[in-house]
């Protein structure tokens, strides 16, 4: 499935406690904050991308690019579950076949990746990446499954919904360290240097 057919969803309406600070502003080597070069490398390969903030946020100060759509996550407080049921509902008329959810701060993730991973997925399974025997982001969900997405809350994500979903679940081998390169902390920025694009 070309990735024409697929939304990409980026959530960052996060409260980054582990950071000590707003992590998605936090700069990156070449100058770009972390949210802004998650978006930038996700809306290289999507036609169609949104991103999850908090209600108060700026979109302008976390450089959200041009293009890049933005969904409000009300119930923010709730968890990363509350916010992706939110976004899924706000996406439900669009015709896309599968979506693409991404966590703002994995700006690493290679485009060959996320073009092989949208050839992979189809309405009827969720498709993820995985590196090293490991599973890691973006995780693909065909639209069979939205209607499950919307119902989830709390703090888990979609990680439960994985699990009653196993048998449709189908894994991705990829050679790309990206998948797992998160920021949650400032000592994690250090990998800027050490990052390798496929």
């Amino acid at each position: 499935m070309p990735c024409d057919q697929v939304i990409a969803l980026v959530l960052a309406a996060g409260s980054s406690r582990r950071f000590g600070g707003d992590k998605r502003m936090a700069r990156l080597a070449d100058g770009r904050g972390v949210l802004e070069s998650t978006l930038v490398a996700v809306a290289a390969v999507f036609a169609r991308v949104y991103v999850v903030l908090r209600a108060e946020d700026s979109p302008a100060a976390l450089g959200v690019p041009p293009g890049v759509g933005v969904i409000r996550a009300t119930h923010a407080t709730r968890g990363m579950g509350a916010s992706l049921a939110q976004a899924v509902a706000e996406l439900a008329d669009s015709e896309a076949k599968a979506l693409a959810v991404f966590l703002g701060d994995m700006p690493w993730i290679g485009a060959t990746t996320q073009r092989y991973l949208c050839t992979r997925v189809n309405r009827s399974i969720i498709v993820r990446p995985h590196y090293r025997r490991c599973s890691g982001h973006p995780v693909l969900f065909g639209r069979d499954f939205w209607p499950a997405l919307r119902k989830l809350d709390g703090d888990s994500g979609a990680r439960e919904l994985l699990r009653e979903q196993h048998a449709s679940c189908v894994s991705v081998d990829v050679e790309d360290p990206g998948i797992h390169q998160d920021i949650d902390t400032p000592d994690d920025l250090r990998l800027t240097a050490s990052r390798v694009i496929f």
